[in-house]
């Protein structure tokens, strides 16, 4: 069992007092107020500003001190009238001042897996007309079933995961039976029985012609309106905000009223609901048949507790940890309330493996056996790690794709590369590799991937953000992650489903979740090398998961650390907290500037001061091309208060279309975890129309989805920044922000300005000891501990 540092979430919840966020139904819930463990996942600092000394000399970029502003129109800090509240669905606040956030925590790429319905058919006797989007539904269905034929074929064990349910369930099980020797029990009447081939090598060089598929939309399906209706009805008679319906009937399916009829509590599976709401409309339906001690209850709780957890990043928790959780909402036996939990189905139990196999009474899967089992950590028995199956399938899944990767031996093709010699090397001798390094060793996997294309072998460049793809020039030919995965970009799939690729190159590996690098892994063919590479020190994903870091800490495969400095005084000032340390550096073009301030009013006022006057004026970097960049959502100076006071400077107007205008800077959620900037172009009744960058098409934002995922974007936070930079940035640190520091976010934020830094500075000493700290929090996971365990299961 290993604990891992964890970072900020890009979409911190929304504060308590914002007045867009629906009030919980009925009266307060008998459950306690929230506690620590329930802190929004991206560190945001509470709502008021404390005052702190500056205490270093400083100049503004024009040489005009840290005076007050000289434009009469420069905006106060304050919050500006209809901003979005963005960050997700929400139905009210939690106890810690915030809510949480929507999104099902599939962060990455979108799924290329098949629709509903049918491609084609029969009708009459003649062959009905088949329309390009069923045609695209159908190659994404036959994609979906190759690649879990294939994972059917292998002969790998997988360590751990016997819990599972439903058709996962059913594949691990077919998968098992073929390992040791039995006929499978399970038929998949949609997947006929493959015959086992030899193992399969990358094609030949030749490139196939792409197909590309369409992208599968994140986040549930729209569900039928006569659901929506039911749910509506079933919503108004518990009280619960009828808003609601769309997205209850979206995440429980066409049966939602009649499921929340039989068990309310599955409210809380609704992202952004909160317990205390959810027992408050479980009162008002049930009556006296409610009570804290309730099974539905407990159940829920233990599931809602692991799928915060995921917010912050986690992918399991200590059961001790969920046990304290229960009981601070009032669950009258916690320990009984996770062993029935557990019974249910509902949770995953998983030991440490090294106990495990000193204590032969534990079983011998990864997982607990029996319903005691989630109860055992104390008194001296192995750790209990508790989790979802959603995340205990992708570590699992992702720990065998890597493993059959880095088995991969010796390519003489690679003799010939002319690439960086260490790197080709590397990739020559196994099939994964590791690259590290600052911004400018991207350039090296990149010269790779041209090496390779010069041998006539075919390779792809993958990055976070369109942001990053642009910065890499077009003769990088790069692709984001998402694109590569739904097929809108990239080199398109093999007849098995595989990416059509000899060399896969990966940049900004830090910020791939678990999730989403299990889906990439999984595509990946024999025979291709997957070069991951990225900067060990920056924050870690969105998502779930420390992908980047576990594979580096399990060292499975060669590990290549660049020896390419970043350049200039921002580079020595980065490359100096990556070490711990914050030092000045010279900048005598005004590359970096400290900006000192008071308090939070301060810190906004000169915020807006810097993007709109003396940031353009003194270095010619326009506004369009500086980028804010502060702790959290929330605060007096958080990214609603700088977005609200940046807009009445920048694009004054009255926000009519939920709280934006036209020539409005936003910041676009595709998923939870994938933020794209643009401009509001318009609004009609299909939603808000935007320009964003790598798109070459407008995108439409569906009216109920504007709020929970469009943001004002000309401030945001390290998070939704990382994966990519700006000519010039200016980072905000009022003095409520200390609380949310460290040096993986400081490393982050100050990294993200290319010519120009200036840092609004008004925490004190609180930065230099976020500097001098742990790299970043600590997130729980179990991929480095499934990794390192592939060998000992190999020699055994």
């Amino acid at each position: 069992m290993t604990a891992h540092p964890r970072g900020e979430h890009p979409d911190s919840p929304a504060d308590a007092d914002d007045p867009t966020a629906p009030q919980p139904p009925g009266p307060a819930a008998e459950a306690p107020a929230d506690g620590g463990a329930d802190a929004a996942p991206d560190g945001t600092a509470p709502d008021g500003a404390g005052e702190a000394g500056a205490g270093e000399a400083a100049a503004a970029p024009d040489g005009g001190g840290t005076g007050e502003a000289s434009s009469p129109d420069a905006a106060p800090g304050g919050t500006g009238a209809g901003e979005a509240d963005g960050g997700g669905a929400r139905t009210g606040a939690d106890g810690g001042g915030h809510a949480q956030e929507e999104g099902d925590g599939g962060q990455g790429a979108a799924r290329a897996e098949g629709g509903e319905g049918s491609a084609g058919g029969e009708a009459g006797g003649g062959a009905a007309g088949v329309s390009e989007a069923e045609a695209e539904l159908a190659a994404q269905r036959e994609l979906r079933e190759r690649i879990e034929r294939r994972k059917a074929e292998r002969a790998e064990p997988i360590a751990a995961g016997t819990k599972l349910s439903g058709r996962a369930a059913d594949l691990l099980a077919a998968v098992r039976a073929v390992e040791s020797g039995r006929t499978p029990d399970v038929a998949f009447e949609d997947s006929p029985a493959p015959a086992a081939p030899p193992r399969r090598v990358a094609p030949p060089p030749a490139p196939p012609a792409r197909t590309p598929v369409a992208p599968v939309p994140s986040g549930p399906r729209a569900a039928a309106p006569e659901a929506v209706a039911a749910v509506r009805t079933v919503l108004g008679r518990g009280g619960a905000p009828e808003a609601l319906a769309v997205r209850v009937a979206g995440a429980l399916g066409d049966t939602a009223a009649e499921r929340l009829r039989e068990d309310p509590w599955l409210l809380l599976s609704v992202p952004g609901v909160r317990p205390e709401q959810a027992d408050a409309f479980a009162r008002a339906l049930l009556g006296a048949d409610c009570g804290p001690g309730d099974a539905r209850r407990t159940d829920a709780l233990v599931g809602w507790l692991l799928e915060q957890a995921a917010l912050r990043g986690h992918t399991a928790l200590d059961a001790s940890a969920v046990r304290a959780g229960l009981a601070e909402r009032a669950v009258p036996d916690p320990e009984e309330a996770v062993r029935h939990a557990v019974a249910e189905g509902a949770v995953l139990v998983f030991h440490d493996e090294d106990d495990e196999e000193e204590d032969g009474e534990s079983g011998g899967g990864g997982e607990g056996g029996g319903e005691g089992s989630a109860g055992d950590a104390e008194g001296g028995a192995s750790p209990v790690l508790l989790g979802l199956d959603r995340y205990a399938l992708a570590e699992e899944s992702l720990a065998d794709g890597l493993a059959r990767l880095a088995r991969s031996g010796p390519e003489p093709r690679w003799a010939e590369a002319a690439g960086p010699p260490e790197l080709v090397r590397a990739v020559a001798a196994q099939g994964l590799v590791v690259h590290t390094g600052g911004e400018a060793a991207r350039a090296e996997p990149v010269a790779l991937a041209g090496a390779a294309r010069a041998l006539g072998l075919r390779a792809a460049v993958a990055v976070h953000s369109e942001n990053g793809r642009r910065g890499l020039g077009p003769e990088a030919d790069a692709v984001t992650v998402a694109a590569l995965l739904s097929g809108a970009a990239g080199p398109g799939r093999d007849e098995d489903g595989m990416l059509a690729l000899d060399l896969l190159v990966v940049l900004d590996a830090p910020q791939l979740d678990v999730e989403a690098a299990a889906m990439l892994v999984e595509s990946v063919p024999d025979g291709c090398r997957l070069v991951l590479s990225g900067d060990p020190y920056v924050l870690p994903s969105a998502g779930a998961g420390r992908v980047f870091g576990d594979l580096l800490a399990a060292r499975v495969c060669p590990q290549v650390a660049s020896r390419v400095p970043d350049a200039g005084p921002i580079g020595e000032l980065v490359s100096g907290i990556g070490a711990g340390e914050l030092s000045q550096v010279d900048a005598p073009g005004r590359e970096v500037v400290i900006v000192p301030v008071r308090d939070a009013g301060e810190a906004v006022h000169r915020t807006v001061q810097l993007v709109a006057d003396s940031v353009p004026r003194a270095l010619g970097v326009p506004v369009e091309q500086t980028q804010v960049i502060t702790v959290g959502h929330g605060g007096s100076a958080g990214t609603r208060a700088l977005n609200a006071a940046l807009k009445q400077r920048l694009n004054p107007g009255p926000g009519r279309f939920g709280g934006f205008d036209p020539g409005d800077r936003v910041a676009y959620a595709q998923a939870p975890g994938r933020t794209v900037q643009g401009r509001v172009v318009s609004a009609d009744a299909e939603g808000l129309h935007l320009d964003c960058e790598g798109r070459p098409e407008r995108v439409v934002v569906p009216p109920d989805r504007v709020e929970s995922a469009v943001r004002h974007g000309w401030a945001l936070t390290a998070h939704q920044a990382a994966g990519m930079r700006w000519p010039a940035a200016v980072v905000v640190l009022p003095g409520d922000a200390a609380g949310g520091l460290s040096r993986a976010w400081v490393y982050t934020a100050f990294g993200r300005g290319e010519r120009h830094l200036s840092v609004v500075h008004g925490v004190d000493q609180a930065l230099a000891r976020a500097v001098a700290g742990p790299a970043s929090p600590e997130r729980v996971t179990r991929l480095r501990a499934l990794l390192e365990a592939v060998p000992a299961a190999e020699e055994a």
